[in-house]
C-alpha cells in the first residue's frame, strides 16, 4: 500500500489527540467518509485510465481540482522525504554497540540532562550494577521538576541544532542533507521505469514493516508496564469527544492514512485492468491500512507504557507529540531494551521503508500528471526524465527543511499545507461526479466497468453522507482554530500567513480553472458558456476502444480516445500476466495497467 507510510503518521497522531477520544470519530469516519471516498477514486482512475488531470473530462470545468491534488501531492512530497531522510540519519546512527542518545556525558548534552539508564561510564557494568544505576536515574529523574532526556537533547541540540525562531534558518544541517539526497536517490531509482518498478520494490516496502511492527509488538507487551501504556490507548475519555478539532484531525488522518485527495489513488488504480474488481480492493485496502495504524498503536503504546513504568510518570506525560515521539519518546524508550542498537535499527528501517512506499506514489501521481497533461512524443519516451527532474526539484525544495528552523517549516507544512485542503478537494470531487456529471450517469459507468452496480452504502455515502460530514467538519475546524505551537514556541503572524498561503494555494487553483474554462468555451452568454464548461468531454469514458461499450458505442470508432502509450501498457500487461492474471491486486503494491 503506497499510502502505507501515513499508518505511522496516524499512530502519533492518535498520541497527540488522546487516544480513547479519538478511536471513535476515527472509525466513524472510515466508515462514512474514508471507504467510500477510497472506492470513489479508485472507480474513478480506473474506468477512465488517465491520471489525476486526464480524468476531469468528465467535467472540464473542474479540472483545477485535479491541479490542486498535484499541488498537495508537492507539498506532502517535499516535506515527507525529509521525515524519510531523519529516519535514514537516525538508522545509520543506530549502527553501533552504544545508542548516542544513551547518556548525558556528550559534548551536546546541557546540565538539565538527566538519563533513565545510568551514566557512560558504567557501560561494562555487571547486570546488577546496571539495575542499580537504572533505579537511581529514575530516582533522580522523579525528583526533578523539570526534566531533559538524553534522547530529547540529542534530537534538538544534535541532529537540529534547532534556532530559536523559524525566521532564524541558521546554517544547513550537512548530514541530515546528505540524508535527504540519499532518500531522493532510492526513490528515483525504485521509480527509474515507472510503475513498472515500483511495483516490485512495493512489494517488500509493503509487508516488511508488519514483520517489524510484529517483532516489537511481541517485544513490547512482555516489558513492565506495557500494560498500562495500552490501557491508556484504548480507555475512552468521552467529553473530548465533542471537540470538533478530534473530528476534524480524524478527517485528516483518514485522508492521510488512505491517500484520498492527493491524487494518488487515481493514478495508481488508472494502471488497473478496465474489469479489475476495485470495490473488491478498496474494503480490503481500506479495512488494513486503518487496522495497521491501530496495531502501530499497540506497538508504540506498549513501549511507552514500559517508559512511563521505568519513569514512574503517567503515559500522557512521557513526549510531546509529533516527531517528539518518533525521535524522541520511542528512541529513548529503545535504550531501556537489551540489545538496544538492534531494536533501533528494526524500528527506523520499518520508518523507512513505510515513508518510500507513500513517496514511491507521490513522486508517481506527479509525473504520470506531467507527462499525460504535455503529451508530447519526446516526453512519453522520456519519461525517466521527467522523473528525474521531479526529484532534483523535490529535493532542491527540501534543502530549507535541513537547516536550524527546519523543524519548523516542516511542522507548518504538516498542519496547513495539506490539512483542510484535502477535505475540501474531496468534498468539491463528489459533487462535481454526483451533481455535475450525474450520479445516475456515474452508477452507470461503475456498473459497466464492474459488472455491478455500486452498493446502495456507497451511492447514499458519496451523494449526501460523506459531502454533508466533510462540510460540517470543515466549518467547526475553522471556528475552533488554534494557532500551531511546537513545544513551548509560538508560531508568529507572518508564518501563519505563509501557511493559510499554503492551504490556499491548492484549493485555490479550483475556482482559478473554473473561470478561466468558463471564459474559453464556446457560447454567446454566461450561461451557455457555463453549460460548456460543465459538460463532460467527448473523450470521456474508458481509454481503450474495446471497453467503449454501451453509450460510448458510437465514439468507438472515431479517433479521439487519448490513453497512455500503448507500448507501455502492453509491456506493463505483459508483467501483470508473469504476476497473475487474477486482476485482484492490490492498486497501491502493484499498479496492473488496462489491458
Amino acid at each position: 500500500m503506497t499510502c502505507q507510510g501515513f499508518v505511522f503518521k496516524c499512530a502519533l497522531c492518535l498520541f497527540a489527540l488522546v487516544p480513547g477520544a479519538f478511536m471513535l470519530p476515527y472509525f466513524i469516519m472510515l466508515v462514512f467518509c474514508g471507504i467510500p471516498l477510497f472506492f470513489l477514486e479508485l472507480s474513478f482512475g480506473q474506468f477512465a485510465s488517465q491520471g489525476c488531470l486526464g480524468v476531469w473530462k468528465i467535467s472540464p470545468m473542474f479540472k483545477g481540482v485535479g491541479y490542486g491534488m498535484m499541488v498537495v501531492s508537492t507539498y506532502i512530497g517535499i516535506y515527507y522525504n525529509v521525515v524519510i531522510c531523519i529516519a535514514f540519519y537516525y538508522f545509520f546512527m543506530s549502527m553501533t554497540n552504544l545508542l548516542p542518545w544513551t547518556y548525558c556525558n556528550n559534548p551536546w548534552n546541557t546540565p538539565d540532562c538527566s538519563g533513565v539508564v545510568g551514566s557512560g561510564y558504567q557501560i561494562n557494568s555487571s547486570l546488577a550494577n546496571a539495575t542499580t544505576s537504572l533505579v537511581a536515574g529514575v530516582s533522580e529523574v522523579v525528583n526533578r521538576t523539570k526534566r531533559t532526556s538524553p534522547s530529547e537533547e540529542y534530537w534538538k541540540h544534535y541532529v537540529l541544532n534547532i534556532s530559536d525562531d523559524i525566521g532564524n534558518f541558521g546554517e544547513v544541517r550537512l548530514p541530515i542533507l546528505g540524508c535527504l539526497a540519499v532518500s531522493w536517490c532510492v526513490v528515483f531509482l525504485c521509480l527509474i521505469r515507472g510503475v513498472k518498478s515500483s511495483g516490485k520494490v512495493v512489494y517488500f516496502t509493503a509487508t516488511f514493516p508488519y514483520v517489524v511492527l510484529t517483532i516489537l509488538f511481541i517485544r513490547g507487551i512482555t516489558l513492565d508496564g506495557a500494560i498500562n501504556g495500552i490501557k491508556y490507548y484504548l480507555t475512552p475519555q468521552w467529553q473530548k469527544v465533542l471537540d470538533a478539532k478530534v473530528w476534524g484531525d480524524a478527517a485528516s488522518q483518514i485522508f492521510y492514512s488512505l491517500g484520498c485527495a492527493w491524487g494518488g489513488l487515481i493514478t495508481m488504480a488508472s494502471y488497473n485492468k478496465f474489469h479489475n474488481n476495485c470495490f473488491r480492493d478498496s474494503i480490503i485496502i481500506s479495512i488494513t491500512n486503518c487496522a495497521t495504524s491501530v496495531y502501530a498503536g499497540f506497538v508504540i503504546f506498549s513501549i511507552l507504557g514500559f517508559m512511563a513504568h521505568n519513569l514512574n510518570v503517567p503515559v500522557s506525560e512521557v513526549a510531546d507529540h509529533g516527531p517528539g515521539l518518533a525521535f524522541v519518546a520511542y528512541p529513548e524508550a529503545l535504550t531501556l531494551l537489551p540489545i538496544s542498537p538492534l531494536w533501533s535499527l528494526l524500528f527506523f528501517f520499518m520508518l523507512i521503508l513505510l515513508g518510500l512506499g507513500t513517496q514511491f506514489c507521490l513522486l508517481e501521481t506527479l509525473v504520470t500528471a506531467i507527462v499525460d497533461e504535455i503529451g508530447t512524443d519526446w516526453i512519453i519516451r522520456n519519461k525517466t526524465v521527467v522523473t528525474l527532474s521531479v526529484a532534483v526539484v523535490g529535493f532542491l525544495l527540501g534543502v530549507p527543511l535541513t537547516t536550524q528552523a527546519g523543524i519548523y517549516w516542516l511542522l507548518l507544512m504538516d498542519n496547513y499545507a495539506a490539512s483542510f485542503s484535502l477535505v475540501v478537494i474531496s468534498c468539491i470531487m463528489c459533487i462535481c461526479i454526483m451533481y455535475i456529471y450525474g450520479h445516475r450517469n456515474y452508477f452507470r459507468d461503475v456498473e459497466m466497468m464492474l459488472g455491478f452496480p455500486p452498493p446502495l452504502f456507497f451511492k447514499v455515502c458519496w451523494r449526501f453522507i460523506s459531502p454533508l460530514i466533510i462540510s460540517f467538519i470543515l466549518i467547526f475546524t475553522v471556528i475552533q482554530y488554534k494557532r500551531i505551537t511546537y513545544n513551548d514556541y509560538v508560531y508568529p503572524g507572518w508564518s501563519l500567513a505563509i501557511g493559510f498561503a499554503m492551504a490556499l494555494s491548492s484549493v485555490v487553483c479550483i475556482p482559478v480553472y473554473a473561470l478561466y474554462k468558463i471564459s474559453r468555451s464556446p457560447g454567446a452568454t454566461f450561461r451557455e458558456r457555463l453549460k460548456a464548461a460543465c459538460r463532460a468531454h467527448p473523450k470521456w469514458g474508458p481509454a481503450l476502444l474495446e471497453h467503449r461499450t454501451g453509450h460510448y458505442a458510437p465514439m468507438a470508432s472515431e479517433d479521439t480516445v487519448e490513453a497512455r502509450p500503448f507500448k507501455e501498457k502492453e509491456e506493463l500487461k505483459e508483467d501483470l500476466t508473469i504476476q497473475g492474471s487474477n486482476g485482484s491486486t492490490n492498486t497501491h503494491n502493484n499498479p496492473n495497467p488496462s489491458a
